[in-house]
């Protein structure tokens, strides 16, 4: 359904980082990048998430999120980890969310704009 997402930020070095770290976790990298833009997917020129340089970069409310697929559990703790060394947020440590389903297993951040993203996995362990 969804060809790309974007999502403003306000210093396009520091979210880039940022990104870099998290959704590298996550198999993605930089398949293009100019002043005011940097985009993320798997094949050069095509993003899927595209960081758009704006001043002031709002971030949606609290009643949104942006949930990355990820290959597996140990991505989800990568994603996390990595993420939180560059200036996110804790906003839900890796584990287990039975709420959501017996398999569903994630990790919850903020980015240094106030997006709030997600990365999980809802199959079971191998």
């Amino acid at each position: 359904m969804l060809h790309h997402l974007s999502l403003p930020v306000a210093d396009l070095a520091l979210s880039g980082r940022f990104y870099d770290a998290a959704l590298g976790a996550l198999g993605f990298r930089r398949v293009f990048e100019d002043d005011t833009a940097i985009g993320y997917g798997v094949e050069d020129g095509k993003d899927k998430l595209c960081l758009k340089l704006r001043s002031p970069a709002i971030a949606a409310g609290p009643g949104f999120h942006l949930a990355f697929a990820a290959p597996d559990r140990a991505a989800v703790d990568r994603f996390h980890r990595d993420a939180l060394r560059i200036g996110g947020q804790d906003n839900g440590s890796p584990g287990l969310r039975p709420h959501y389903g017996p398999h569903y297993y994630a990790a919850f951040l903020v980015d240094p704009d106030g997006h709030r993203i997600e990365a999980v996995i809802n199959q079971a362990a191998e």
